[in-house]
């Protein structure tokens, strides 16, 4: 897109408030760690990368906290800087791994005084960001050559520019057929927590003056059973190292519904959301947010006082359903748990 969803100014992190959207483009001036905490938090900033991106330049802000010129004292600043923002939200890996990388700067350069440290933090961040940008091409390069003319695609959740530094994953894809000219359709699922489907993704492809058709999540079933649905493609928030795959609640779903119906699913996320320390997705920690989500829209009741309410925001879909990964490094088809390592090792 022509505006980033996150980018370094004035020395604050500007963040687009994607709770606004798509009725009010406005932006948040993040001037230290908890506001960085609280954007991740409340789905302000959203979407594996661009979490890693906000809690690496969170790590920025915070060091500004950091009064001192001893390398230990330091060290252990950092620490608790790192152990705070990690505390965000637990779900998405990119924003441990950005965390670490940012935690192992300071630890390689415990000969270099502090002021030369957080020269390199900054730059570190700054890295990332850029970095992110150029995966996201290889992703959408790779993942085009996938898309058909006349395919009709379906997604879930928000996996474009404002998922990540300002290109996408999966709409990436989309992004990238679109400038190769291809000739296809999108639907697009609605999407809990707070909609990101309907006020996001739609919004996203819009822009990009791509055909969308949007439905409500349980529609999905009936399209492909029609033979509406050519591929699926979605993204992820971690993948463990047999290619068992953490996204957005209701993933799970379209990957039993594709799979009956013999339809490509694809996951397109880049090398950090891989997490191969984790042997399968039954020890990826699943995130649960507040009731007030469900019992509420824009503010209004949707339900009877005293409801209770079950509202995770990830679920795992098992790697026996899923056709392909699209990576920078490339498309990584079954078996996984030897392809995955051998791609990104």
């Amino acid at each position: 897109m022509s505006i980033s969803t996150i980018s370094w100014k004035n020395s604050c992190v500007r963040i687009i408030d994607q709770t606004k959207l798509p009725l009010r483009l406005e932006y948040i001036d993040c001037r230290n760690a908890q506001c960085v905490w609280d954007a991740i938090k409340e789905l302000k900033v959203r979407g594996a990368p661009a979490i890693g991106i906000a809690g690496a330049f969170g790590v920025v802000l915070g060091i500004g906290e950091i009064k001192t010129n001893d390398y230990a004292e330091f060290k252990e600043g950092v620490d608790r800087v790192i152990d705070y923002l990690a505390s965000s939200r637990p779900t998405a890996v990119n924003l441990f791994w950005a965390l670490k990388r940012m935690q192992d700067v300071v630890y390689a350069n415990y000969d270099m005084p502090v002021r030369g440290i957080r020269r390199l933090l900054f730059k570190e961040a700054e890295k990332i960001l850029e970095e992110d940008k150029g995966i996201c091409r290889k992703m959408a390069d790779f993942g085009s050559r996938l898309i058909k003319n006349g395919d009709c695609l379906l997604t879930i959740c928000n996996a474009g520019a404002l998922a990540t530094a300002d290109y996408g994953t999966a709409l990436g894809v989309f992004y990238r057929a679109k400038e190769k000219a291809k000739n296809f359709k999108v639907f697009a699922c609605e999407t809990r927590p707070l909609m990101q489907g309907s006020r996001l993704t739609a919004w996203e492809l819009k822009k990009h003056s791509i055909d969308v058709t949007l439905i409500a999540d349980n529609t999905a079933g009936l399209l492909a059973k029609e033979g509406k649905i050519s591929k699926v493609f979605v993204g992820a928030d971690r993948i463990a190292a047999n290619g068992d795959t953490a996204n957005k609640i209701g993933t799970f779903n379209l990957s039993l519904v594709s799979f009956y119906h013999k339809i490509p699913f694809y996951v397109v996320a880049p090398s950090s959301t891989f997490d191969l320390n984790l042997k399968s997705g039954k020890r990826i920690p699943i995130e649960h947010r507040k009731a007030k989500e469900v019992l509420e829209l824009q503010s209004k009741k949707t339900t009877s006082p005293g409801i209770k309410v079950y509202n995770p925001a990830f679920d795992v879909t098992p790697h026996r359903y899923i056709s392909g990964f699209v990576t920078e490094k490339g498309l990584i088809y079954p078996p996984f748990e030897r392809n995955i390592r051998n791609a990104l090792t």
